[in-house]
């Protein structure tokens, strides 16, 4: 019987920790990424561009159809991709740099959650979706409006969809993750981001410089053991920082 994870951005950072660590542990893992990344040899890559909220429905139901229901005892589905969009105060944004990111954050993985629940339905393995948010999502940062507001979105649609499978019978348990700061392109494009647009710039720079930030590795495997140990409880937000 497989045990396979869903992962979205699973060629780069966080996304490819935890595509590494869920295939060392004997996962089928399958990526969905606006990029294929070359000799990436520990998953099967589906390229889709999820701000085109458009073409999601088509990819999710082509790897759906190489999936065998009878032959599976855990699937999950990580909503891991995410931007941080352009930092800036919010008069300053186009409304499409405000419909690109929200697109990314948070309609993408409500659309995934939607196909993810509805093609598996009657499946009798375990199904788990795990929503990579942060902590922006209780900490409003100026000039991260788009970020701060997608993750609360995202928060908040894992309270509700665990309450609408909660009394179905082997319903899909799902779980909002905070990995803590993260060394990643989204942490950089953060410490480059002009002072005059950016009040709270020093701070992650300071993060930087004073070796505070956590590597991909570390918080996959972090996340993995919480997954296995059964920490993850349905509706749950969690902050691996606490574990």
């Amino acid at each position: 019987m497989e045990k396979i994870v869903i992962i979205t951005g699973g060629t780069k950072g966080l996304g490819l920790g935890l595509a590494n660590e869920y295939h060392k542990n004997g996962y089928r893992v399958i990526s969905i990424a606006r990029s294929k990344k070359e000799k990436l040899y520990t998953e099967e890559q589906y390229q889709c561009d999820l701000s085109k909220v458009e073409t999601i429905e088509a990819t999710i139901k082509e790897i759906f159809s190489h999936l065998d229901k009878n032959n599976t005892k855990i699937l999950t589905l990580i909503n891991n991709a995410g931007d941080l969009g352009t930092v800036n105060t919010v008069e300053n944004l186009t409304p499409e740099e405000i419909s690109y990111t929200l697109r990314i954050n948070l309609t993408a993985p409500l659309i995934l959650s939607s196909l993810f629940i509805k093609l598996t339905k009657g499946w009798d393995c375990k199904k788990k979706i795990f929503n990579i948010s942060s902590g922006a999502a209780v900490n409003p940062y100026e000039s991260w409006s788009m970020y701060c507001t997608s993750k609360a979105g995202l928060d908040m649609m894992t309270k509700v969809i665990s309450k609408e499978q909660k009394e179905i019978k082997n319903g899909v348990k799902i779980v909002s993750i905070y990995p803590g700061i993260v060394d990643t392109d989204m942490q950089a494009a953060a410490r480059n981001t002009p002072r005059e647009n950016f009040k709270s710039v020093q701070r992650f720079i300071d993060f930087y410089e004073q070796g505070a930030l956590t590597t991909p590795k570390q918080v996959a495997e972090k996340i993995y053991n919480l997954d296995v140990t059964k920490k993850l409880k349905n509706g749950r937000i969690v902050d691996v920082r606490n574990h």
